[in-house]
């Protein structure tokens, strides 16, 4: 089953995309957008998203214009994760009770792709492009993820007021020097 079936998709442009990357670097430096594809990278040395901060090293987009803190939503987008890049999250759904931030993360490990870091979801991602669908249901405290079509994993929710959608790259445990994921077909959806 189609799982954007029920769906309706939601207005996307260039200024739904905010972008997180190292303070010290410009946008261009960890990021390209050719051929529609958009193409993240960072390195484990490089410095956090502010100065100060404690967090790990990224590269990500953060759609912007549709934080939500109820109904059902879901991402769509296909991704590619070249062979190398490890222990970093590629896709998350921000948002949950403290001491928590996020309510769902995809991470790739060693070629695989797991929810956060298990259980694995697909054992071999590296060098091919695959389809993402990741379905949260907010009153239900359910996440759903779907990879080329086929449900691999429910989740529970982690509460919190306020979601949104990211993806990218986001060193993680055990992050590879080089982290990189390309991603292409960008939709947002809820149902209504």
């Amino acid at each position: 089953m189609d799982p954007t079936y029920g769906f309706s998709e939601v207005p996307l442009s260039a200024s739904n995309f905010k972008h997180d990357k190292p303070y010290d670097l410009e946008v261009s430096q960890r990021y390209s957008f050719k051929n529609g594809i958009h193409r993240l990278w960072v390195y484990s040395t490089d410095k956090p998203l502010r100065k100060g901060s404690r967090t790990n090293p990224r590269s990500e987009i953060r759609i912007k214009g549709y934080d939500y803190s109820s109904g059902v939503w879901q991402f769509e987008g296909h991704g590619y994760v070249p062979r190398g890049t490890s222990g970093v999250s590629i896709m998350q759904v921000f948002g949950s009770h403290p001491p928590r931030a996020t309510t769902f993360m995809l991470w790739t490990h060693n070629g695989s792709l797991s929810y956060y870091n298990s259980p694995i979801l697909v054992p071999h991602i590296w060098d091919r492009w695959f389809k993402l669908n990741v379905v949260h249901d907010v009153g239900a405290s359910n996440v759903k993820v779907y990879i080329d079509g086929y449900m691999v994993y429910e989740a529970h929710g982690h509460g919190g007021s306020s979601h949104y959608f990211k993806f990218g790259v986001y060193a993680q445990d055990h992050d590879s020097h080089y982290m990189e994921s390309r991603w292409k077909g960008i939709r947002v959806l809820h149902k209504h």
